[in-house]
């Protein structure tokens, strides 16, 4: 019941801002309309604005919170429709400072040591102000500046209340919208709240800056503030500061003699080597957050600010959308169907030639334009969007991905509006793709690999030679969930090209270390037995054979 009035200005501000038409829709939940009988109308100039629009200033006027909530859900544009999604990622999360007193004492709360002591000057008034934490400037003891990202002092209990409310929200959804069960409210609810912690913790927002850095040290095309974890802690973190233009100024960036060509193809560069190459990748990459080096025109790199959203993707999700980006690249339609079924992306039973008929329904009209106007987050969105209507239910990554493939798209033809997406993109992702599959990633992922094997591999013939008795005697039991079933299609032929070459390479090698250590007798060279030397190489054999088969 505490929630009740805030629940009840939210339906005022729904009804205000004429968004009682859209629950409408659903011709299920109609109590709104009783509130338009009291409750003041929008401004016939605000009534005209598009939905998406309108759903930004009802957004706002709830408060910070509901403004990061709706950049939040703007991640979940397959929960959206493109014109809504489009409005909310454009959500401004800047609100009123608190005082710098407030600041200073949680700050010297979170360090167990006064301002003094930790920072040769500390600013009290703030730099930036948002619904989570505010930011200051500073100085070191030893003259070095920075700036002090503080949480603002009242935000836990904040954030625990509107959780509650947007949970009781959802359950309104649930029972109410014709969708639901496709929606899944609770479950966008529960995601949205782990963001919100994740972003209460700075220190966590530290380590993702922290590695995004080293992923990118000496980088001529991005630049990360270095973390003084000396002065971190839960409630603060103290960043390197860096000064910048704003990647949507571009009146600076003409002035300053930025090369934006060059900037716009390294923007898109980036992207896939984030997503491809480190697995690693910023999130919430707006143009608030990104700002440009200016000493370095003809050869210019991005700064990035904010870490507290950053994504990473499943080994096998990755591969699968690498190949499935290598298939749009070359219009092969066919690979793409075959990609989505392997991936498990989509039902066993669906009939391969009606999905390649639907991606090339989809894919073939964008073929038809110059490349320089192909969008290819557009691309993407609209494949994802066909896929759902074949059952697919994207996983958050995937689609934190697609969200951040749209913001860099977008940056990039604001900087360039010309620019060729699929000509900067194709050549970058083969080459970071060759390599991640090349010899050299090879060896690395064995030797990685080698040591878990050789643990295991005096059990494997114990193994096998169990499991083929139970075979042969019809003693073999499956116990196979729901899950399993419908992905055991799929799989099998998979799982039986990599366990016979698994098995003999293991095997090999337990033979290969038993021959070098144990029998002297046999002939040697430098050292090494030859004879264990050819089962090593079988060994090798084996393995590889049973790489290439995943």
């Amino acid at each position: 019941m505490r929630s009740l009035p805030r629940l009840l200005r939210i339906a005022a501000v729904i009804v205000r801002y004429r968004l009682d038409d859209v629950i409408d829709e659903s011709h299920r939940f109609r109590l709104l309309r009783w509130a338009r009988l009291v409750v003041r109308r929008a401004p016939a100039e605000v009534a005209a604005l598009p939905r998406g629009k309108r759903l930004v200033l009802a957004l706002t006027e709830l408060g910070p919170i509901f403004v990061k909530f709706g950049q939040i859900l703007s991640t979940r544009r397959d929960l959206l429709p493109a014109d809504i999604a489009d409005q909310l990622t454009a959500l401004q999360d800047r609100v009123a400072p608190f005082p710098g007193a407030q600041a200073r004492a949680a700050i010297e709360s979170s360090l167990g040591a006064g301002i003094a002591e930790r920072y040769a000057q500390f600013d009290e008034k703030p730099l930036a102000s948002a619904s989570i934490a505010q930011v200051h400037a500073a100085q070191l003891p030893d003259g070095r500046e920075v700036v002090v990202k503080v949480l603002r002092p009242d935000i836990h209990a904040r954030i625990e209340s509107d959780i509650d409310l947007l949970r009781s929200l959802g359950e309104i959804v649930e029972r109410v919208h014709p969708r639901a069960d496709k929606i899944r409210p609770l479950a966008v609810v529960a995601e949205i709240e782990t963001t919100l912690r994740n972003e209460l913790d700075l220190q966590r927002e530290g380590a993702n800056a922290s590695l995004l850095r080293r992923n990118f040290l000496d980088s001529d095309d991005l630049y990360v503030p270095e973390v003084i974890w000396s002065h971190t802690h839960v409630g603060v973190l103290t960043l390197e500061r860096v000064r910048g233009i704003p990647v949507d100024d571009l009146a600076t960036l003409d002035a300053a003699g930025i090369d934006r060509v060059r900037l716009a193809e390294k923007g898109v560069q980036l992207f896939y080597t984030e997503v491809f190459r480190d697995n690693f990748f910023h999130a919430d990459a707006h143009a608030g957050n990104i700002w440009v080096d200016a000493s370095r025109p003809q050869n210019p790199r991005f700064i990035v600010l904010d870490f507290g959203i950053m994504g990473t993707l499943p080994e096998k999700d990755q591969y699968w959308l690498a190949e499935n980006f290598l298939a749009l690249f070359s219009q092969d339609y066919k690979r793409i169907a075959e990609l989505h079924l392997r991936a498990g992306w989509m039902p066993a039973d669906v009939r391969m030639d009606e999905l390649e008929s639907a991606i090339r329904t989809i894919c073939e009209p964008y073929f038809t334009r110059p490349l320089s106007e192909i969008s290819l987050a557009e691309v993407v969105v609209k494949l994802f969007q066909m896929a759902q209507r074949y059952q697919l239910t994207l996983q958050p990554q995937l689609i934190l991905m697609q969200k951040t493939l749209l913001n860099i798209e977008g940056v990039g033809r604001l900087l360039h509006p010309e620019i060729d997406i699929w000509a900067t993109a194709r050549p970058v992702l083969e080459r970071i793709w060759q390599k991640q599959r090349g010899p050299k990633m090879f060896l690395k992922r064995l030797r990685q690999r080698v040591p878990e094997w050789l643990a295991a591999a005096p059990d494997m013939p114990q193994l096998m030679h169990s499991y083929l008795d139970q075979v042969t005697s019809g003693s073999l039991q499956l116990h196979i969930a729901s899950e399993d079933l419908r992905k055991l299609e799929a799989n099998s032929r998979r799982s039986a090209r990599i366990a016979v070459p698994l098995v003999l390479g293991a095997t090999l090698a337990i033979c290969a270390v038993l021959l070098q250590i144990l029998d002297s007798q046999v002939p040697r060279w430098s050292g090494v037995s030859i004879g264990a030397a050819g089962l090593a190489l079988g060994a090798v054999v084996g393995f590889i054979a049973a790489f290439r088969s995943r």
